[in-house]
C-alpha cells in the first residue's frame, strides 16, 4: 500500500567556492572539489575537521601551489630517483576520461 504525503526536505541548491566565493553551478549541475582533513589522536589539531569547497579554477591553482611546494621541498635532495619532475604532470590524478564515474582503476 502506498501512502502519499508531502514532505519538506533541505537540499543543496548551490555550492560556493571557499576561495573566490563564486558559484560552482555549470550547465550540468554543480562542479566543485572538496578538500577535507580529519585530524586524530597525536596530531597538533587533534579533533579538528576541515572541509573546503573549491571551484575548478581555484582547485587547479591549489594543485599548482602544492606542486611548487613539493619541488621546493626536494630542491636540494640527494636522491635523484624521486621522480618528482616526471610525476608533476599526474600529481594527484587518479584517472582520466572517467565521464560517468565508473572507472575502477587507480
Amino acid at each position: 500500500m502506498k501512502i502519499i504525503g508531502k514532505a519538506e526536505i533541505d537540499t543543496v541548491t548551490d555550492v560556493v567556492c571557499d576561495v573566490c566565493l563564486c558559484s560552482t553551478q555549470v550547465a550540468g549541475g554543480l562542479e566543485f572539489a572538496t578538500l577535507q582533513a580529519r585530524w586524530g589522536y597525536g596530531a597538533t589539531h587533534d579533533g579538528e575537521r576541515y572541509e573546503l569547497h573549491l571551484c575548478e579554477s581555484c582547485f587547479f591553482r591549489t594543485v599548482a601551489y602544492m606542486k611548487d611546494e613539493r619541488r621546493i621541498q626536494n630542491l636540494f635532495s640527494d636522491d635523484d630517483n624521486t621522480g618528482v619532475n616526471t610525476a608533476d604532470e599526474k600529481f594527484g590524478l587518479v584517472t582520466r576520461n572517467d565521464y560517468f564515474g565508473d572507472d575502477q582503476c587507480t
